[in-house]
């Protein structure tokens, strides 16, 4: 009786101490077909919008959560442990993403003409309907922002289907919405089991499908969306590298690597987390990089001076540390960490590994954690082919003074994202998203909003060239 009494909810766990904070009840199927209706009969109204209407709601929605930040930031700590001033940075995000498309959506989406021998042709775009989001808990603000923002500039309507330890996050946004003067059904959040989110996509009201999430869950959610032919984009994290190819500055960029990747606690799809390093210069590299991390104040992530919070929760730590355990069995050298820390919560150390081979579980899995391995390399085409060793291909970094060479270098790296001289980020104006096992389709910038949206080509003729 337990289990199925904990099977009906959701909950909040603190990973900071381990403890459920707060349940909510699933969504039944009752609600959700109604959701859906709602959804859809909200499209029928919204897609006539004026884009000046639909700027007017991302905007107030910006404004609330500009307003509301601290409250917000504070959820993202409880629920999933994020340092508190890293999920203050994740709501400005958001507030840039809505300011973004309410200001750009109009010319992102204006008619493209299309030059032809005769007569007049362009493409129009327009909105397909319901699109249906499933979303992880790493930026339980930012992953449903980055999406719902250009869909519905683009005239659809919104249903989020969000992970069930972010709970409090994911009705913060639909009240967002809701206290915005959004109509019914614009954006409405639900609670479904993981495994039941892929079955909705058969409801005949869902026109798109977004997912960020794990590589087995994405190809589920593609084989559904693929089965009813609804448009989809995923986005299952990246195992990124980032390739030093400077032997000067060692100091400034071993900073800006090392504590980048103990950004959210490690847990950022395009973290670097493959640091690819001359010969030359690699045990200056793990040296200073050591020094780093034995100094990191792991701690309370709403504390001031805390710079590594938990993970996400005690089982995600413990996966991460079974991963580097298995590595060092099989002949990596572990430099420093790897080791849970004392009490509660799902605290562990920064770790650092070298001498990643492959066949090892740190060389060919995503770890989805604070953990910097190290890659010694001879020259700039052994670089490129460990970065390219990988199944997946969202983000890379190429660190180099030369920036032609630097260019050149990212041409030939197999990833959607690469950033020169700068950790792969993410900003409005910037596409967003992966290749291989990484996913397909684009968010953010023009591509993003295009996604969910008919290219409708018109195209016009005289009415002498009927005859």
């Amino acid at each position: 009786m337990a289990n199925q009494e904990e099977k009906k909810t959701v909950k909040t766990i603190n990973p900071a101490t381990n403890r459920i904070e707060k349940e909510f009840p699933y969504t039944t199927d009752e609600q959700l077909q109604s959701i859906f209706e709602t959804a859809d009969r909200a499209f029928q109204s919204w897609k006539n919008a004026s884009f000046e209407e639909r700027g007017k709601l991302l905007t107030q929605v910006s404004g609330l959560m500009r307003h509301r930040i601290d409250d917000l930031a504070r959820l993202c700590s409880i629920e999933m442990g994020k340092l508190f001033k890293e999920a203050k940075g994740e709501i400005e995000v958001c507030i840039a993403i809505l300011d973004y498309y309410a200001q750009n959506g109009k010319e992102i989406l204006k008619d493209k003409p299309i030059d032809i021998p005769q007569g007049k042709a362009f493409i129009s775009y327009s909105p397909l309907g319901v699109v249906f989001s499933i979303q992880p808990w790493n930026f339980p603000f930012y992953q449903v922002i980055r999406s719902a923002a250009p869909s519905i500039m683009a005239g659809n309507t919104y249903v989020l289907k969000h992970v069930g330890n972010v709970p409090q996050c994911a009705l913060a946004i639909e009240q967002l919405f809701k206290d915005a003067g959004a109509e019914q059904g614009i954006f409405t959040n639900i609670f479904v089991p993981g495994a039941q989110a892929s079955q909705l996509i058969a409801n005949d009201y869902i026109k798109g499908v977004t997912f960020t999430g794990s590589e087995e869950a994405g190809t589920s959610v593609a084989s559904q969306a693929g089965k009813y032919a609804r448009k989809s984009v995923l986005e299952l994290g990246g195992s990124d590298p980032c390739l030093v190819l400077d032997e000067n500055d060692i100091d400034d960029i071993v900073q800006m690597v090392a504590m980048g990747r103990l950004s959210n606690s490690g847990q950022i799809c395009t973290s670097p987390k493959r640091i690819i390093v001359l010969e030359s210069v690699v045990d200056e590299f793990i040296e200073k990089a050591k020094a780093i991390y034995e100094k990191v104040k792991v701690g309370d992530p709403l504390a001031d001076d805390s710079q590594l919070a938990p993970l996400m929760g005690v089982g995600a730590r413990d996966k991460v540390l079974e991963q580097v355990e298995d590595t060092v069995k099989a002949g990596a050298t572990l430099v420093c960490g790897g080791k849970p820390l004392e009490g509660e919560g799902a605290y562990m150390q920064p770790t650092i590994l070298t001498g990643i081979k492959p066949g090892m579980r740190a060389y060919s899995e995503e770890v989805f954690g604070p953990v910097l391995a190290v890659y010694a390399v001879q020259d700039v085409e052994d670089a490129i082919r460990v970065a390219n060793d990988t199944r997946y291909g969202l983000g890379a970094t190429v660190i180099c003074r030369d920036e032609e060479k630097a260019v050149e270098v990212a041409r030939h790296i197999d990833s959607g994202m690469v950033f020169i001289n700068h950790i792969t980020t993410s900003m409005p104006y910037l596409p967003f998203g992966g290749v291989k096992k990484s996913g397909y389709g684009r968010e953010l910038h023009h591509e993003g909003m295009k996604e969910f949206t008919n290219h409708k080509l018109i195209r016009t003729s005289s009415p002498d060239a009927m005859y």
